[in-house]
């Protein structure tokens, strides 16, 4: 039970009008002498509720949230408006690996995407979440940030500029808006690299949004951003929400048209000419492709002699995906490497840069006949690039080889035989031999 002389010797801390402390933010327990608690005042609940009001407020400021404090997983479209079936599973994907991170926010996470895709967002709910519990959480945007360090060597500054890049480097949790939008002097580079350091040895919670490509960032920095053992990428291909909907241009580089017969239904399974073992093996393949149709991710790679039907399958996937919406660029190697080439001659409608960047990240890219390109060392080092940035990010490939992974370049075969992110299936049929024993004309032959 309270008394007067709790509320006069504690001041007002509480509420006004709470019928329990009257205002004072305390009261004595009304418990019987022998009790540990007997004569101590205790804090009333409004007072707690007050605390932790101005806590939450507090947290609030610090965090820089506060025109983004409505940005919640509650809020956010997670099935987008208008989408493709395909970007519409992407989003809610990523919708999924964000909001499993804010529960429980270790290592870095780092979020891709075009201008109005929702990454902002899905940072700014990860902050939230945080603050929601009465943790800590500094959100700031990229060119803000280096505006923020400006001002400390101002003599009016009420922060010196060692406290807060000090602030910033060790804060428990930091989401960093909009990576690359800042001006890239020698002195930014610097601060940021020190940031990024700082936090990649001890470890503390990031989160990165960025529409930079990975290669333009710098290589001290990037090289942090990319570490498997850390970092977790993920892209959203969905587009400005503004622009939403609507069927998506096919690539001109794409020679999906030249496949358009090869389908699921076109696809001779061969069952009445393979033995068993061989006909199983390519019924498997058969429904790993379409499979894979129905739900593009990670990738998936089909090895085997010419003429057995993988050019087909890859195909197939193409032709299905590209009939839902989707952009699909199917392509053979050597013409892409040829494309890429020509896109450094002066009178080249599209330049190199432009050219290269359609190609690591359209949405589903499917890459015929790897091997039988002149491995030259440029053709490696732009293969490599490729097969690196689209593994790093995470984005559905098809692939078709001949050649044996041994006989691959090892930078390229180490990302096909990663079986947590590829399924690399191995073509046990022999080259088709023209109907065998049922008269039917050849389909499927490469």
């Amino acid at each position: 039970m309270e008394t007067a002389e709790a509320r006069q010797g504690y001041g007002r801390h509480g509420e006004p009008d709470c019928p329990f402390c009257g205002g004072a933010g305390f009261v004595m327990p009304d418990v019987p002498p022998g009790d540990t608690r007997f004569g101590r005042a205790t804090p009333c609940t409004c007072r707690l509720r007050r605390e932790d009001v101005q806590r939450r407020s507090k947290l609030l400021a610090l965090s820089q949230l506060g025109l983004l404090q409505e940005c919640t997983f509650e809020n956010f479209m997670a099935d987008g408006v208008g989408l493709t079936p395909a970007k519409q599973r992407n989003l809610r994907f990523v919708y999924d690996q964000v909001r499993a991170y804010a529960e429980n926010p270790q290592g870095w996470l780092i979020l891709r995407g075009g201008y109005g895709a929702g990454k902002t967002h899905l940072a700014a709910a990860v902050g939230n979440s945080q603050l929601a519990k009465g943790q800590p959480a500094l959100f700031v945007n990229m060119p803000d940030l280096l505006d923020y360090l400006r001002a400390a060597f101002s003599p009016s500054s009420e922060q010196g500029y060692d406290q807060r890049f000090e602030e910033i480097r060790s804060t428990p949790l930091l989401i960093l808006d909009d990576f690359g939008a800042q001006n890239n002097t020698d002195w930014v580079q610097e601060k940021l690299y020190q940031i990024f350091n700082y936090r990649y040895t001890a470890q503390l919670p990031t989160v990165v949004t960025t529409n930079e490509e990975l290669e333009a960032i710098d290589a001290r920095i990037r090289s942090r951003l990319v570490d498997p053992s850390l970092s977790q990428i993920v892209t959203l291909l969905a587009p400005d929400y503004r622009q939403a909907g609507g069927q998506q241009e096919q690539s001109d580089l794409s020679t999906l048209g030249l496949h358009m017969d090869k389908s699921f239904e076109s696809f001779d399974l061969r069952d009445h000419e393979l033995p068993r073992a061989e006909s199983n093996n390519l019924r498997r393949a058969f429904e790993l492709a379409q499979n894979f149709a129905t739900s593009p991710e990670g990738w998936l790679v089909f090895n085997g002699v010419y003429g057995n039907g993988k050019t087909h399958l890859a195909a197939a996937i193409a032709n299905a995906v590209a009939r839902q919406g989707e952009s699909v660029l199917f392509i053979v190697v050597p013409d892409l490497l040829d494309h890429l080439r020509a896109a450094f001659n002066p009178t080249s409608g599209t330049s190199y840069d432009k050219r290269f960047a359609e190609v690591k990240a359209t949405p589903l890219l499917v890459l015929d006949d790897l091997g039988t390109e002149s491995a030259t060392p440029w053709a490696r080092e732009k293969l490599y690039q490729l097969f690196n940035y689209r593994y790093n990010a995470r984005l559905p490939t098809v692939i078709t080889t001949a050649v044996p992974p041994d006989e691959l370049d090892p930078r390229l075969a180490s990302r096909m035989l990663d079986g947590d992110r590829c399924t690399f299936f191995v073509l046990e049929a022999p080259s088709y031999r023209g109907g065998g024993k049922t008269g039917r004309k050849p389909r499927g032959r490469k």
